[in-house]
């Protein structure tokens, strides 16, 4: 469809070209597929992947302390 305007990208995963008219003709956007899709989970789940910053305090139990600058005493 020469002239209209298309969303054009390449899947994360597996790198395959793709080109729609809306995100809502590809369910499985920025993925080509449902395959690519889970992959992308797996590597969250497996912690493949990290976002940058600086380490959470974790306690002992797995669970993350309060936020800072909250009383733990407040109850609303």
């Amino acid at each position: 469809r020469r002239g209209e305007l298309m969303i054009q990208g390449r899947c994360p995963i597996c790198a395959k070209p793709f080109e729609v008219e809306r995100i809502d003709d590809l369910p499985t956007f920025p993925f080509c597929s449902e395959r690519c899709r889970l992959v992308d989970l797996g590597r969250w789940i497996d912690q493949a992947y990290a976002i940058p910053g600086t380490p959470a305090d974790v306690e002992p139990g797995g669970a993350a302390g309060p936020a800072p600058g909250v009383d733990e005493g407040d109850a609303d």
